[in-house]
């Protein structure tokens, strides 16, 4: 069962954000919206059906930027394991003109780790897997070029997904210069036109970064990691980084699963009156990572009330922080209906004043990043 798209109970008049200045990615030759549609709910919170829905209205709304990843939908199961691809492989089919109007962006998922349904489990992600997996990204999504491919996380045991501290280790899988050459294969036969990372560290960023002015190899245009009022580790160093070597930051959860929308205010995570179709009613597995812990639903509600003492809703807010920092080059909305696509989109334009950004440094020093 999946949430119902509301199209005709929207709003006939929305933002169009065509006019908008599209921004470069790193030193790449794609240029894109400020807003990218997040796709990995497609396919388990969002049927076929509904996700054509949104991804008409996306396009009509001007945003020319679309993430997916092999991996999704979310939360991430042997049945639903590429499920998001398929379903924008099959609305690019039925749109023949839509391809040429968007830059589309997908990801190979990481070392396997506890999903044995990836590559059997591998703890690697060799130079044979990247490419392997940009071939089935290609078929699934009818499509013969992906304009920004990214490695979903590192080989490397670096905090990403709720964990905190790096794990040294004497064996580390396949060299970051391995990756950037089997990636640069992927360019160089005209299957993928720039690359990226996510879930990175500055460390992996500089170092992807080096090995690829020394050797000749795709340098990384993007970064795609965790960035939204309860998670701002991304200001710990590696804004800096992204900075010197103009590398563009794609911040993904902005509304911290929801935590930042205020549904949860009231209620707690599993309260009473919160949608049955909402992620975090849902699914327990993601009660149990980094938006489920109590530090962060307390922080989330400070932050919704700061939001409406300035007149502002709690997705206003949390959407605008990013929406107009400096750091931000496209920042990811993940929605499950076509009504939440206009309201986050509507966003787009709201003004966050300098009292309100104090305000929320003020919140983040006293309660730090609960869902880093």
């Amino acid at each position: 069962m999946v949430l119902g798209c509301d199209l005709h109970s929207t709003p006939l008049f929305y933002t169009v954000i065509s006019l908008m200045n599209t921004i470069q990615l790193g030193q790449s030759d794609l240029f894109v919206t400020p807003i990218c549609l997040g796709t990995m709910t497609f396919g388990e919170q969002v049927d076929e059906a509904c996700a054509f829905d949104i991804l008409d209205r996306s396009l009509a709304l001007g945003v020319n930027f679309i993430d997916t990843a092999e991996m999704y939908a979310v939360p991430p199961r042997a049945e639903t394991f590429n499920a998001t691809e398929i379903i924008i492989g099959n609305w690019l089919r039925q749109r023949p003109g839509a391809r040429h109007k968007l830059v589309l962006a997908t990801k190979v998922a990481g070392p396997s780790r506890d999903m044995k349904w990836i590559r059997n489990g591998s703890p690697d992600l060799t130079a044979a897997d990247i490419i392997a997996a940009c071939d089935g990204s290609l078929k699934r999504l009818h499509t013969e070029v992906i304009d920004l491919y990214q490695i979903h996380w590192p080989v490397r045991r670096v905090p990403m997904f709720g964990s905190m501290y790096y794990q040294r280790s004497d064996t580390e899988g396949t060299p970051i210069q391995a990756q950037l050459e089997a990636l640069g294969a992927l360019v160089t036969a005209g299957k993928v036109r720039a690359v990226g990372l996510s879930n990175e560290t500055p460390y992996g960023v500089h170092e992807f970064v080096r090995l690829a002015e020394q050797y000749g190899l795709p340098r990384v245009a993007t970064v795609q990691n965790s960035y939204s009022l309860l998670n701002r580790s991304v200001e710990n160093a590696l804004d800096e980084t992204l900075h010197r070597l103009n590398v563009s930051l794609l911040a993904y959860s902005p509304l911290a699963f929801g935590l930042l929308t205020g549904k949860y205010d009231a209620t707690g995570l599993t309260g009473a009156g919160t949608s049955p179709q909402n992620r975090m009613t849902r699914f327990e597995s993601t009660r149990k990572q980094r938006w489920g812990r109590p530090e962060a639903l307390l922080a989330a509600r400070r932050y919704n009330a700061l939001a409406r003492e300035h007149g502002l809703t709690p997705t206003q807010l949390a959407l605008a922080y990013c929406y107009t920092g400096w750091r931000v080059a496209s920042t990811l909305i993940g929605v499950t209906s076509v009504a939440q696509l206009i309201e986050d989109v509507g966003v787009f334009g709201t003004p966050v004043s300098d009292e309100l950004r104090q305000q929320v440094d003020a919140i983040r020093w006293e309660l730090r990043d609960p869902a880093i």
